[in-house]
């Protein structure tokens, strides 16, 4: 039985100009008409537009080979399924494409390209995500390098049994560069990934109540972003639950380190983050409870505004966050759209008061903040958390928004069943705010440090 398809054995040069779609794609074909192997790519640059990876059937992007996004939009056909955000859903274009398939992957030591500077920076569909996977069983992807995407990297929807390893992640030079996406998948392992890029490193989210997120690993990872570390939720229409993550590095992430957002009437339940070392993040800690119906970033299947949901037994302990005097400046996705500064820094947890986030724990954070913020530089009144079914002030706590923190280090509001043991704050610069303030916060156990 044949188990190696080489690309060039189907006319596929590998100049780095020619064309290739067509030679690869039979390739993909043929290996799987033979029952499955592995599709080569080995010796140089292959050019391609969008392929159909099919079930038992592996792409191997050997050291000496890049798999290459050809700048042609022709060569994208539609129907490669758009994203799920309200505001993204023409986005229908993509490099790798499988739906409906089993036993499929990635692997190599070889680089796999998005062309990112040959397609529109933001608001086009003309922008290839580099790999996208529809109701897929057993997925891996490992070892590659997969650089410039034209918006998100990867998107694993409605999948399960998903391994992402020992990937080289960067997505630097376009809006949308996401690393890991997740939504409605479950059995995930992620490990020994490096991600680096312009919007959330690695998100996991629910955008339908018949799909849920859950039994998710991330270990010995390192993240890099313009916008979130990990992020989990947001999307959150149906359920997110059984997440480990463990032993992994952020460096420079100009939002949030862990960002947890229940804002579509799921829950989110049973998480666990320990082990982690931040340098550079503007928030290490973000979750919030509400609900929300907005233009951009809400689910495509979302029509009404929802009840809030839940959020309940969420575990964060031994991490190290330390600024040093980057974090004095303020920081921007390319030119104009803020990310962070020192007034929007600090930890945060909120809720509305009528819906509690339950069973938080968070233990043994030693964070050193660089500080410098005048109190009477931020305005007075702070928004609350609003139950948006009813009548509401025209600002309210959010996903975005306030842009500026009450309290120097942490501010936690509306949990019941706190546990804060062996918090220890230190600020660079002499910082005015309270520095730390706890509301309505029931059951509540505190040991905390400021030195």
């Amino acid at each position: 039985m044949r188990d190696w398809f080489d690309v060039k054995d189907y006319g596929a040069v590998g100049d780095g100009t020619t064309v290739d779609t067509k030679a690869i794609q039979a390739a993909i074909d043929d290996c799987f008409g033979a029952g499955g192997g592995y599709v080569v790519f080995a010796g140089g640059t292959f050019v391609s537009g969008t392929i159909i990876l099919k079930s038992n059937v592996y792409l191997q992007v050997n050291p000496s080979a890049t798999l290459l996004a050809n700048p042609d939009i022709g060569d994208y056909p539609d129907g490669t399924h758009y994203n799920r955000y309200i505001n993204e859903k023409d986005m229908d274009k993509c490099f790798i494409y499988a739906e409906d398939a089993a036993n499929l992957g990635i692997v190599g030591q070889g680089e796999i390209n998005g062309n990112a500077e040959s397609f529109p920076n933001e608001g086009s569909i003309y922008r290839p995500m580099m790999m996208r996977f529809l109701r897929c069983r057993n997925i891996h992807i490992k070892g590659v390098r997969l650089y410039n995407s034209t918006a998100w990297t990867t998107a694993f929807l409605d999948s399960e049994n998903i391994w992402c390893e020992d990937l080289d992640i960067r997505n630097d030079r376009r809006y949308n560069g996401d690393g890991l996406d997740y939504d409605g998948c479950k059995n995930v392992f992620i490990s020994n990934c490096k991600i680096w890029g312009t919007d959330d490193n690695l998100c996991l989210q629910a955008s339908s109540k018949a799909y849920p997120m859950q039994n998710v690993h991330i270990t010995n990872c390192h993240f890099t972003s313009i916008c979130a570390g990990i992020r989990i939720g947001l999307k959150s229409v149906g359920d997110i639950s059984n997440v480990v993550i463990h032993n992994c590095t952020f460096e420079n992430v100009w939002r949030e380190g862990i960002k947890i957002e229940c804002t579509e009437g799921g829950s989110i339940t049973d998480i666990i983050a320990q082990g982690l070392v931040m340098r550079n993040v503007t928030r290490p800690v973000f979750i919030i409870l509400n609900n929300r119906l907005d233009t951009i970033g809400s689910s495509i299947g979302l029509a009404a505004m929802p009840e809030i949901g839940s959020m309940e037994r969420i575990h964060l302990s031994d991490i190290l966050a330390t600024d040093d005097e980057e974090m004095n400046n303020t920081h921007f996705r390319f030119t104009d759209d803020m990310m962070g500064c020192p007034s929007f820094a600090g930890i945060r947890v909120d809720a509305c008061d009528s819906h509690p986030i339950r069973d938080l724990t968070m233990k043994n954070i030693t964070y050193t903040f660089v500080g410098g913020v005048k109190k009477e530089d931020i305005p007075a009144e702070y928004p609350k958390v609003w139950d948006m079914r009813y009548g509401h002030p025209g600002q309210v706590s959010e996903n975005y928004y306030p842009t500026w923190s009450r309290a120097t280090f942490m501010d936690i509001r509306n949990v019941e069943r706190l546990v804060l043991d062996g918090m220890k704050f230190h600020a660079l610069k002499e910082d005015t705010r309270d520095s730390y303030i706890l509301e309505n916060c029931k059951s509540l156990k505190e040991d905390i440090t400021e030195y």
